[in-house]
This record gives structure tokens, C-alpha cells and sequence, in this order.
């Protein structure tokens, strides 16, 4: 069995300050905390002009006005160029007639994928990692998943994640499995780790 390095980096967990960095984008150069303020769902994915990964880039930039109005900014990162990516986004727009609105970073060097966590650090390139992470107004990353680069994400998922992050921000409510806008809430329980059939009625409608 090995042992993990005691003097390695910790992996990023929901809690953490999201690292702040400044990179090149295809809508010019941009510091994360620029975004301060707004809810960021920052996507890494595997290389550009793939079939997954342009998939998601298509039906991303359909849902771009969504979240939209959940104030939550889109921005896809990968080791690939700044000249690939427009590259890229100029064919998606070709092919399927959909223009990316969102930024895309380039990563070259890979520091902003190790920084998160992204990549292993024997990796040499990202084309085994979809990962997303859920960052809050004040920078703290509220939630994230990953995927194989076989699999495509559900960009409803991201925007059920988006929305429930949303309506529990506060603390005063949870969201249940399945939850939509509209849907009943739950009231955290009265006294932390209780269980008991008191907890299945603290159902709270949400409308």
C-alpha cells in the first residue's frame, strides 16, 4: 500500500479559497478575481477540437444565457494554445452555428491545472481530465466533480448545481435530492447530527 507524500499539496476540497491566477483567454487576459462578486463555473477540459469536449462547448454556449441570469460567469480552461482555442471556437461557430460567449484559458504550461488540482503531477498533458469547480461570490469553491474524458458533463446538472448552491447559500435551507426551483426545501435539522422521524417533516415550501 503507498503512502501519500506528507509534504505533497493537499487537493482542493469544498471550503477552499479557489487559487486566484492571471492568464490569457480568448476574450483577452483576465485575473480570476476579476469575477469577485459573481458565481464562476470554472471547467477544465481535455484538448480542443475532440468530440466530447466540443459537445460541451455547443450545448454550454446554448445554456450561456441561463447562467447568465443566475449572475454566474462560464470559463473553460486547457493546455492547449491561445491559437488553438480560437481556432476551435471559430470552427464550432462554422460548423454548428453557435458562437462561444464564455472565455476560454490557455494553460500551456499547465500551472493553473496543477494549481487546482487538475492534472496528476506526472501528468503530461490534461487529456484525462474533465473537472468543474463551483465558485461563490467570495471565491470559495462551493462545490466540484469530475469526469473521464469518455464522459460528457450534464450541463442541466451544472446549472441544478448552480441554483441549489444559490438557494442554500444562506444556511437556513437545504436542497433534497432532485431539487428544482420551486421545489420544497428542507430545514437543516435542530441540532446537528439529529435523525428520527422528526427530521422527514422538516419540509418547507419553497414558493
Amino acid at each position: 500500500m503507498e503512502t501519500m507524500d506528507a509534504d505533497a499539496p493537499r487537493s482542493l476540497r469544498i471550503g477552499d479559497a479557489a487559487p486566484n491566477f492571471t492568464a490569457r483567454t480568448t476574450q483577452g487576459e483576465m485575473t480570476l478575481d476579476q469575477y469577485r462578486g459573481r458565481w464562476v463555473v470554472f471547467f477544465s477540459h481535455p484538448a480542443d477540437f475532440t468530440p466530447v469536449c466540443t459537445s460541451e462547448f455547443v450545448a454550454l454556449a446554448k445554456a450561456a444565457p441561463q447562467f447568465e441570469e443566475l449572475d454566474c460567469v462560464l470559463l473553460g480552461l486547457s493546455v492547449d494554445s491561445l491559437y488553438s482555442h480560437v481556432a476551435w471556437l471559430r470552427a464550432i461557430k462554422d460548423v454548428f452555428g453557435v458562437e462561444v460567449p464564455f472565455p476560454v484559458v490557455e494553460d500551456p504550461s499547465m500551472a493553473v491545472g496543477y494549481a487546482y488540482g487538475m492534472l496528476d503531477e506526472q501528468a503530461g498533458d490534461a487529456s484525462a481530465v474533465r473537472a468543474t469547480y463551483f465558485i461563490d461570490p467570495e471565491g470559495i469553491i462551493r462545490a466540484l466533480n469530475w469526469y473521464p474524458m469518455s464522459v460528457g458533463r450534464s450541463v442541466d446538472e451544472m446549472l441544478r448545481t448552480v441554483r441549489a448552491l444559490q438557494r442554500s447559500a444562506d444556511g437556513q435551507v437545504y436542497t433534497p435530492a432532485d431539487w428544482q426551483p420551486g421545489d420544497d426545501v428542507l430545514l437543516p435539522p435542530a441540532l446537528p447530527g439529529s435523525a428520527g422521524a422528526d427530521w422527514f417533516h422538516q419540509l418547507k415550501a419553497d414558493r
